[in-house]
């Protein structure tokens, strides 16, 4: 009996890693080894038009002490992610008025989410010509009502061309945002709402003592979401400034692209890649440990 149950578990197991296999194969394939491979290529002094030799931490050193461009794309990428709560606080807002029972709401819900399926490249060139100098229409608006007396040149000014960037970032994902917010918000037990209003809770709280602490698995996945963006976000940048003017707009991403690509120096790039994902790996935890260490987590029950 014992052996017929273990040989029922091997089987199963051995069905498991089949069905696993191939997808396990691509992710080593595409993310393991080409990781594996910017460690190793991150210490060397490497060419593809001569042989490579060991630089120890002279690209790290590099990096820390003499590279101004990557100390600002950090920076800026900070400053991306940082603008990841005002995206979530909008959808909240925006998820809470559609989530009421008010006319029209399915169609609130999707003007609001139709910015999301939008291609990356195609909205970067549609928020390129709203903020053209010329014949943009935040110019002609702002010039039509006296605001300003001369077009404004968004994305070529050092201090306009991020917050320009970041904007339009937002407008692109809030969509997403207000649609898992939205889910949140739908499986709260509406008995919760009106047992507080029968004991007289005002409005605001039971917003902060019914529906923020139970939408905060909704809220923490939305700004892990921003962490991701703030790290990947390469087409809309690349399209709308690629990193200009003078690295305003430089990610951490578009600089390992720039690096590589445009300037040939793909050890250099290696030890960005490494540093972006170590820096990735660290806020991931820490978001973690913020949320109380149990994102991810399998509820086994008994």
């Amino acid at each position: 009996m014992r052996f017929s149950i273990k040989k029922k578990r091997t089987r199963e197991l051995v069905l498991i890693w089949f069905f696993l296999a191939p997808s396990l194969a691509i992710f080593a394939l595409y993310r393991i080894i080409p990781l594996i491979w910017n460690g190793v290529l991150s210490f060397q002094f490497w060419s593809p038009y001569k042989p490579s030799e060991f630089a120890g931490l002279y690209h790290y050193q590099e990096m820390l002490f003499y590279d101004d461009t990557f100390w600002q794309s950090l920076w800026n990428t900070l400053i991306f992610m940082g603008s990841a709560p005002i995206g979530i606080a909008l959808a909240l807002v925006i998820a809470l008025l559609v989530n009421t029972q008010i006319r029209g709401r399915g169609i609130y819900r999707t003007i609001v989410f139709m910015s999301y399926p939008v291609m990356t490249v195609a909205a970067g060139i549609i928020w390129q010509w709203l903020y053209n100098e010329k014949v943009g229409l935040i110019n002609y608006i702002l010039m039509t009502f006296g605001i300003i007396d001369e077009g404004i040149p968004f994305l070529e000014s050092f201090d306009f061309a991020l917050p320009a960037v970041i904007v339009a970032s937002i407008w692109q994902v809030i969509g997403f945002y207000m649609i898992i917010l939205l889910t949140g918000l739908q499986n709260i037990p509406p008995s919760l709402y009106e047992a507080a209003a029968i004991d007289g809770a005002s409005t605001w709280q039971r917003f902060r003592r019914i529906t923020f602490p139970l939408l905060k698995p909704s809220l923490f996945l939305c700004f892990v979401i921003g962490i991701i963006n703030s790290f990947t976000n390469f087409d809309l940048v690349y399209v709308m400034t690629q990193g200009g003017p003078s690295h305003a707009t430089e990610l951490l991403i578009t600089y390992i692209y720039l690096v590589a690509f445009k300037l040939s120096k793909f050890d250099y790039a290696a030890a960005l890649t490494i540093v972006n994902f170590l820096f990735f790996v660290c806020l991931a935890w820490i978001a973690n440990r913020m949320s109380g260490g149990e994102a991810g987590a399998v509820d086994e029950g008994t």
